[in-house]
């Protein structure tokens, strides 16, 4: 049987649009926004209740963006990032999702929005160029293009380990968090992972636990994120500057973030000011202290001085020097892992009811009804925090079946690591694209600046195929093959392949190890798309429509 046979629905008349969008989250919004400005006609569906993507799923204690949040917001309205106001430096998660909301209601987003319903097939029919998607309530619509909004950071990793579904007590994960508040108060608790998710909520968690046992497998440098309430003067001068901040974000910034570059490298000054240099940074917070040095990346020798601060920091925070030093990162250089940024992780340590447990050392054997063993040890627990990630950048992807040319799904095709042209688009997938996707700087930038330059270039590039009479689109293997190489040899002049992080995969069992994100910066990969569209779409096959095409292609729309 084909896997055109097997669609649910099958035998009911199928909804036709020109695009569906999967996922309501920043990215799919604005692509819904942009799709329905050229007249087209767009379904979205969003597996949760409600807009707004990881930070409607992330409900954790103290979960917070590690952007600044006048920087981490909508560009493409003026209107809209003059008229919200940003009540801290670092918005909490309840604040960014109402910011989601505002900006679905502001724009009348929801009428296109169907929730609940996750996407579960696509498969892509070579006969009518048209693709065929099957959602969990069990109906199938039709679409030209299919957009993948799904999210870098929204499949949440549950580990195996063994008596998990033993246990009396309750279990939540960081990444799937209820939607009702929880309270831990005369609680012992057990904290699994000290990656982002963990490091923002062990201290919130901590004041309110009787116990709370943190079972560490690998330390992570984190910077104190200084966050304070924003003042009516600080956003308005960050309102008057925001021209020129978003320039700067799209083409200059490596991150897409705006902050002063570093015009040496670290070697290049003696240590006094080497360190005083880095001791405003920490003063300053957030994630700018990678910016420093220029070299801080690329250079083993330079890293060394920057890890060796922070190393020192933790040291001086924490009081007991035994648990300083498992806090300590020794194994791999600063940055190469996703930096963190906390409010009194470090300190959290200092209090009587915190226990840190090296799981490195004393891995974790198994979960009992009301413990953790560990090392031959049991911890008591009443409740359990599982802070263990994502299964990064393809594994909200890798959850729906998508069948391409000759039948070939998605899934086999990366079973030996991700590979498209430029992060959007992968190779006998014909229109079907792909938002801030492996092969695109995405999770290595800020993911705002990066959504939405990838929503302007699909848009333009649907917009050119409608114009001049293109039914379908995909990448050349040839064009894919020489971006995957190129992904790859810019990764390896850096120092980030030597961490086993999630950038390569390395969190997930089984997941090939292959480094995901683009490496070479938010300017230059805006500057490379920009010449690839200006070039007809070079590294793309485009195929002409074999019967004249009504205008716009919303206009063939039944259902």
């Amino acid at each position: 049987m084909s896997a055109l046979q097997s669609m649910p629905g099958k035998g009911q008349a199928a909804e036709a649009y020109d695009t569906v969008v999967v996922g309501a989250g920043f990215a799919g919004m604005y692509m819904l926004h942009r799709l329905r400005g050229l007249g087209l006609s767009v379904r979205v569906f969003e597996q949760g209740s409600g807009v707004g993507g990881t930070w409607y799923w992330n409900r954790y204690p103290g979960a917070r963006c590690d952007v600044e949040s006048m920087q981490y917001s909508y560009s493409f309205s003026d209107e809209l990032q003059q008229e919200w106001d940003w009540s801290e430096r670092y918005a909490p998660q309840p604040e960014i999702l109402r910011y989601a909301n505002h900006v679905a209601d502001r724009f009348n987003l929801r009428s296109d929005i169907q929730f609940n319903t996750r996407v579960e097939q696509a498969v892509f029919d070579e006969s009518t160029n048209i693709w065929q998607v099957a959602t969990s309530d069990g109906r199938t619509v039709t679409a030209k293009f299919v957009v993948l909004a799904t999210g870098c950071l929204s499949n949440a990793r549950v580990p195996d380990i063994k008596g998990l579904d033993r246990f009396k007590g309750h279990v939540y994960h960081t990444g799937h968090w209820p939607h009702e508040p929880i309270d831990f108060t005369g609680l012992r608790v057990g904290v699994i992972g000290t990656g982002s998710s963990g490091i923002q909520s062990v201290p919130v968690i901590a004041e309110q636990a009787r116990h709370l046992t943190v079972f560490q497998r690998t330390p992570n440098y984190s910077i104190p994120a200084r966050n304070a309430i924003l003042t009516e003067q600080e956003r308005q001068k960050f309102r008057q500057n925001y021209p020129e901040i978003r320039r700067f974000a799209r083409e200059e910034a490596k991150n897409g973030i705006y902050t002063d570059l570093p015009d040496r490298g670290a070697l290049d000054d003696g240590d006094n000011e080497r360190r005083a240099r880095y001791e405003q940074r920490w003063q300053h917070g957030g994630l700018t202290f990678m910016s420093v040095y220029n070299n801080l990346a690329l250079d083993q020798a330079a890293n060394d001085t920057a890890a060796d601060f922070v190393r020192d920091k933790i040291a001086e925070i924490v009081k007991d020097p035994a648990t300083a030093k498992l806090l300590q990162p020794t194994t791999y250089p600063i940055g190469t892992k996703r930096i963190c940024i906390d409010t009194d992780y470090f300190k959290t340590f200092n209090r009587p009811n915190v226990t840190l447990v090296d799981i490195k050392s004393d891995p974790i054997e198994e979960i009992l009804p009301n413990a953790v063993r560990a090392g031959a040890k049991d911890y008591e627990i009443d409740a359990l925090v599982l802070a263990t990630g994502f299964d990064a950048m393809t594994g909200s992807v890798a959850k729906i079946d998508i069948s391409g040319r000759q039948g070939q799904t998605l899934n086999q095709k990366w079973t030996e690591g991700p590979k498209t042209h430029l992060g959007l688009m992968s190779a006998g997938f014909p229109n079907l694209f792909i938002i801030t996707g492996p092969g695109s700087p995405s999770v290595l930038s800020n993911m705002i600046v990066s959504i939405e330059q990838h929503v302007d270039w699909i848009a333009d590039c649907i917009a050119y195929m409608r114009d001049r009479g293109f039914e379908a689109m995909e990448a050349t293997k040839d064009a894919e093959d020489k971006w995957v190489a190129h992904v790859n040899e810019v990764a390896y002049t850096t120092l980030y392949p030597q961490a086993n992080s999630w950038y390569m995969g390395a969190n997930i069992p089984g997941k090939p190890r292959i480094f995901m994100p683009y490496i070479g910066g938010v300017g230059p990969y805006r500057q490379i798309c920009n010449d690839i569209a200006a070039k007809g779409y070079e590294g793309f096959a485009m195929t002409a429509a074999t019967r004249p095409q009504k205008m716009p292609l919303s206009d063939r729309r039944v259902g």
